[in-house]
């Protein structure tokens, strides 16, 4: 069985970059879990009226509501099968912040169709984006989001693009030091940058059926429509 993000890119997932697609290819065939730790050079938010609903998504594990620099991070991918027996991969970013551990939480599984990968935001999943992963000429690996939509009981909605970000992920792998580096960005279509970060990371990988799932790393709630 292929990874989720080998089965959404297909060929393309060939092209990325060797240490990439071990990284990508974190699941339950691999039995691989992968724990990044790093550093974020700098996280940033956009103009002050953002301040509130960066701090209103934090109570969800949705974005980050500070800004730094040099703080460090662990990134934590580790496969299990959902409620649905849906093959899930977590995507959860722990930011050591001076006032306090930040999280954002993200838990990914691959879209009916096959053709991109579904990200369930925070610790209830509230929020679903479509994403769009692409390798890059130089083996990078870009994931661009499409159609966001809002959950929460009978309510299945589509984010406007007025209130909706559109957000750009670009992960590559450092030869020269042997570490990922990431950079993320959101920005909003009217406007502007929202939120993102900027760092590096090494990665180790664990055996998912010794490591298992630890307590507090899968979702307060699941959303079973995809």
């Amino acid at each position: 069985m292929n990874s989720i993000f080998r089965s959404a890119m297909g060929a393309d997932f060939d092209r990325l970059h060797p240490e990439l697609q071990r990284r990508f290819s974190v699941g339950l065939d691999s039995n691989e879990a992968c724990v990044g730790h790093g550093v974020m050079d700098r996280i940033w938010h956009g103009r002050a009226f953002v301040k509130p609903f960066l701090a209103l998504g934090a109570t969800r594990n949705i974005l980050v509501p500070r800004t730094g620099r040099d703080v460090p991070f662990t990134i934590e991918n580790v496969p299990y099968s959902d409620s649905s027996g849906r093959e899930t991969v977590t995507f959860v970013r722990t930011f050591a912040l001076p006032s306090g551990p930040r999280r954002f939480d993200a838990t990914m599984v691959l879209a009916p169709g096959g053709d991109r990968v579904l990200d369930y935001l925070g610790t209830h999943q509230h929020l679903a984006s479509d994403l769009h992963p692409t390798a890059e000429p130089d083996g990078s690996l870009l994931i661009r989001s499409g159609v966001h939509r809002f959950r929460e009981g009978p309510l299945d909605l589509r984010v406007p693009d007025l209130i909706g970000g559109d957000a750009e992920v670009r992960e590559s792998f450092d030869e020269a030091t042997g570490r990922f580096r990431i950079r993320v960005r959101v920005t909003n279509r009217r406007f502007g940058p929202l939120f993102g970060y900027t760092g590096s990371f090494a990665a180790e990988y664990r055996d998912v059926r010794s490591l298992g799932v630890r307590a507090g790393l899968r979702p307060v709630r699941e959303e079973t429509r995809a």
